[in-house]
This record gives C-alpha cells, structure tokens and sequence, in this order.
C-alpha cells in the first residue's frame, strides 16, 4: 500500500510525539502498519509518501536511488541568475557539497493559504522558486537556499518521483 498525503504546516512526519499537543500523522491517517517513506520538516508542507512495504520505503528514501523530490520554495528577495546558478552547481553546507539542483523562478503558485500565514515584510521583497533535488540531507533546501542569501520562508514538496500533490488538500491523503 502506498499513501500520498499532504502534510500540513507543524505537523511532525511522524505517528507519536511525547511533547504533546503537536500534531502529528496520527491526526490525519488511520491506516494500520504504514510508515513514512522520508521525512518533511514540521515547518515544510506537502507531499509526504507512506507506504507498508519496507523495500519501497527503502526506495523513495534512501539517498542511493536518488530519487527526485520538486518543492515549491517562497524565499527572501529575488535570487539573481548567479545565485540560482549556484544551487545548480550544488552548494557546500557544512556537511559536505550538495549534489546539483534543477532551479528556475517561477511565477507564484496557486497554493492553499498557510495557517499560521508567512509574515508579510512591506520593505523586503520575496520570490518563488522551483528546485528539484536528488538527494534529502536534514533541512537541504532550506541551508541551501539560506548559503545562496535567499532564506526560505514557505517551503511546500510538490512531487516525489512520479507522484505529487495535485489534487490533494492540505490534512488530506489518497492511495497511490
């Protein structure tokens, strides 16, 4: 069995939490024996896959298969060719080089409003971006938006491999 679910902004990828009352998994999936393929940080949004089946969980996880993940990023400022070219490179963090990310501007997206919303900042301006990453190293995107000057304020995982998120609101899930 396999579920697409899209998480909800602070809730944990996880079924249990002793530091009650956040939110978790267990919230919104009641299905027995599955388990995240991965993991989405609290304050990320969007697709998170669980799946029964420990060879498929292995998979979509592990970095080896390198399988592409897209998010859809709102970030400080509007990162200029340069900068969007060094994501394409791949950037050093502090754990090492990222692997090359697929990177381009695009337009707002038509997304469901955050709750709690992104704080609006009237003198710093923001930008969307779409980049595509081949591996998961803990908070990648967020780093590696934030060592290229552009911190992520809105981060939402559109697609894991062949499956995304169209279709699915927020709190919701579907089987694969």
């Amino acid at each position: 069995m396999l579920i697409l679910f899209n998480k909800p902004h602070g809730v944990l990828s996880q079924f249990t939490d002793g530091q009650s009352p956040r939110a978790t998994l267990s919230d919104f999936i009641d299905v027995p024996n599955v388990y995240p393929a991965g993991r989405l940080d609290r304050d990320s949004e969007g697709l998170l896959l669980l799946t029964d089946d420990g060879r498929q969980q292995a998979r979509i996880s592990d970095p080896k298969f390198k399988t592409p993940k897209t998010y859809l990023a709102q970030v400080e400022r509007e990162p200029d060719e340069a900068g969007l070219e060094k994501l394409r490179q791949g950037v050093k963090l502090k754990d090492g080089m990222t692997l090359p990310a697929e990177v381009e501007r695009i337009e707002e997206p038509d997304l469901w409003p955050r709750d709690p919303p992104v704080r609006y900042r009237k003198t710093l301006p923001d930008c969307w971006i779409k980049l595509t990453i081949r591996e998961g190293k803990n908070r990648q995107v967020r780093r590696m938006t934030a060592a290229v000057g552009h911190p992520t304020l809105r981060l939402v995982r559109w697609s894991i491999g062949d499956w995304s998120l169209d279709g699915i609101p927020p709190g919701e899930w579907r089987a694969g």
